[in-house]
């Protein structure tokens, strides 16, 4: 029996997309490409997208309808490909090529602030001028949602370069996305580690950051699976870590320390934060009560060779604006908010520091505004 490529295509109209409900021809999937080689057959479908849901059964179906229709002779099994209209993800390391620094805000245990820092830094460093991106990876406790007070929003698709992408929702001049916008907020995210990095890599391959000065990374606490993947998925400029002035969270500060530095790992440590250092009442301004002990990440950053970037005190306004979805650094004038454009300056200062080591004759394009 002579192939050709007729023979082909006719035997395809038998078989549908459950998409649209159109056969292959007619909803234009087969590629014009069809080559033939004695009896072997090769070809390739288009779909929408690379991750479409019927690839495997339109496949098979396909294959088995060239085997009825054409004969059973044609080696067609293992030759049909897939073409995606959509612009595949870059690769890893090629992501983000837009995204001058990334920044990851960690801490060694829960409970210290660390997304509170995280969201200040963000909404202190868009005050200063710069194009700032917030990226919630705590996957099984996102808070930026709240924190913004954005917890209604729903993130649409736009399409860019080919490539149906994210976008990010824009408050306070930062460019938002948590995994708190797709999930039930009120229902507990039961997800294995490898559910959780996937839902990651999405969120920052596939979302439209567009040009950014800083990205912020607000990770989980401790050490886990998300950490690798954000190392292995992103080139970190550097990590801010925060920590109380409490033994047992600096004890787990030292260890998170020495994940980023280990040698498999390799991540700068841009500084401490020392959050909740100390409590002064409104109505004794000049007393300092230091609950959780005085001064610790101050010596933990002097002990490790790592920059202080600044103490955060116990004030009812952080803690009021985290929960009203207003942070306290949109305030420059306050105490507060000065402590918070304090830190971003440091930040700025250590990244631009280190972007001179990394390539003492470029021109470092941030610059303090």
């Amino acid at each position: 029996m002579t192939l050709y490529p007729k023979l082909i295509l006719d035997a395809l109209t038998n078989v549908r997309y459950p998409g649209n409900g159109k056969n292959l021809v007619e909803a234009e999937m087969i590629d014009d490409n069809i080559r033939i080689e004695g009896n072997k057959v090769s070809l390739s479908i288009i779909f929408e997208k690379p991750t479409d849901p019927f690839i495997k059964s339109v496949i098979k179906s396909a294959e088995a309808a060239i085997l009825t229709y054409v004969g059973k002779d044609v080696d067609i099994v293992g030759n049909i490909s897939v073409n995606s209209k959509q612009v595949p993800r870059p690769e890893i390391g090629k992501l983000l090529p837009q995204v001058k620094n990334v920044v990851g805000i960690s801490s060694g245990k829960g409970g210290v602030g660390k997304s509170t820092v995280s969201s200040n830094l963000a909404v202190a460093l868009a005050n200063l001028g710069y194009k700032v991106g917030l990226l919630d990876a705590d996957i099984f406790g996102p808070s930026m949602p709240k924190m913004f007070q954005v917890e209604d929003a729903r993130p649409v698709m736009v399409e860019v370069n080919g490539r149906e992408l994210i976008a990010p929702i824009e408050k306070y001049g930062v460019k938002l996305l948590s995994i708190g916008f797709f999930v039930d907020p009120d229902q507990a995210t039961l997800w294995r580690g490898g559910m959780a990095s996937n839902a990651l890599k999405q969120l920052i391959g596939d979302a439209n950051w567009g040009d950014l000065d800083y990205l912020l990374i607000d990770l989980p606490p401790g050490t886990s699976d998300i950490h690798l993947t954000i190392v292995q998925t992103l080139a970190l400029t550097g990590v801010v870590v925060v920590s109380t002035p409490q033994d047992v969270a600096l004890a787990d500060a030292r260890k998170g320390i020495n994940m980023f530095t280990n040698d498999k790992v390799a991540v700068p440590i841009l500084g401490l934060v020392e959050n909740m250092s100390w409590f002064t009442p409104a109505e004794l301004p000049e007393n300092k009560y230091y609950i959780f002990g005085k001064d610790g990440a101050k010596k933990l950053a002097e002990e490790m060779g790592v920059k202080l970037l600044g103490q955060v005190p116990i004030v009812q306004s952080i803690r009021e604006g985290g929960d009203k979805g207003e942070p306290v650094a949109l305030n420059e004038d306050s105490v507060t908010g000065a402590a918070f454009k304090a830190i971003a300056e440091e930040v700025v200062q250590q990244v631009q520091e280190r972007n001179d080591k990394q390539d003492p004759t470029k021109i470092v394009e941030i610059t303090t505004k």
